[in-house]
């Protein structure tokens, strides 16, 4: 693939998990502003007629309605869980950090108050150019709030987990062990056996404990085979203590 016309680009986690994102560029972006545009200004259109007619104190109203459309309608539909308004929603996009994370308070408040900026010097003329000219696509907003708009791929079954019986973690794992441990489960089929246990061995101290062969519930002695089944069970998978005995 050659990297001068790939638009993926890679970002690393802090748990040093890499991750493909693929930036949205200037016509996809361009449709969902102008999706977004319509529906800020059918909102107008619905109160302002409802408002102006209740006199000063409703011109007050729609002066103030009219600052949230424009100003906090991005950063309120932005900061949901689907971390798009609806016009990137309809195009299947959505606005992450740059590093891959999901998009923070901050970043979404300053990526939307730079658009001031991008809208220079008329029509969102930098904007326009610095999308065009960055191969991630990155208005200036973007670059201050360290964000990126991409296309929000469906989950594939590629990075399938490893074969083994779910097992329970023995300790209480913060969200960034979670995420490793899931994403080594994923990986481990790419891996060579001694290559994966050689990984495996950095996790030791969170794994379950290998049991004897005698034992009611046995668990395995290969630390890759214990970290992927920590895995499926934080995946939500569950089996019998007789299925569980039975895994290699």
């Amino acid at each position: 693939m050659n990297p001068a016309i790939d638009t993926i680009i890679t970002a690393e986690t802090p748990e040093g998990i890499a991750i493909s994102i693929r930036p949205a560029g200037f016509a996809v972006r361009c449709t969902a502003f102008l999706i977004d545009a319509l529906i800020r200004f059918a909102l107008l259109m619905a109160c302002a007629p409802v408002l102006a007619a209740t006199g000063r104190v409703g011109g007050g109203v729609l002066l103030i309605l009219l600052f949230v459309i424009n100003w906090l309608y991005a950063v309120i539909f932005e900061l949901t869980a689907a971390a798009a308004t609806p016009g990137k929603r309809i195009m299947g996009l959505y606005v992450i950090m740059a590093n891959g994370l999901p998009i923070t308070p901050a970043g979404c408040l300053i990526r939307n108050l730079v658009r001031f900026v991008d809208f220079l010097p008329i029509g969102y003329a930098f904007g326009i150019v610095s999308i065009l000219l960055r191969r991630d696509s990155r208005r200036l907003g973007d670059l201050a709030g360290g964000t990126v708009v991409a296309y929000r791929d469906e989950v594939t079954q590629g990075d399938a987990l490893g074969e083994a019986a779910p097992l329970p973690p023995p300790v209480p794992l913060s969200t960034r062990q979670q995420i490793a441990i899931t994403a080594f489960a994923a990986r481990v089929g790419r891996l060579t056996p001694q290559r994966a246990e050689e990984i495996a061995e950095l996790a030791a101290a969170i794994a379950p404990r290998a049991t004897a062969s005698g034992t009611s519930t046995r668990v395995p002695a290969s630390l890759t085979t214990r970290l992927v089944g920590v895995a499926r069970w934080l995946h939500g998978e569950r089996r019998s203590a007789a299925t569980a005995a039975s895994a290699p």
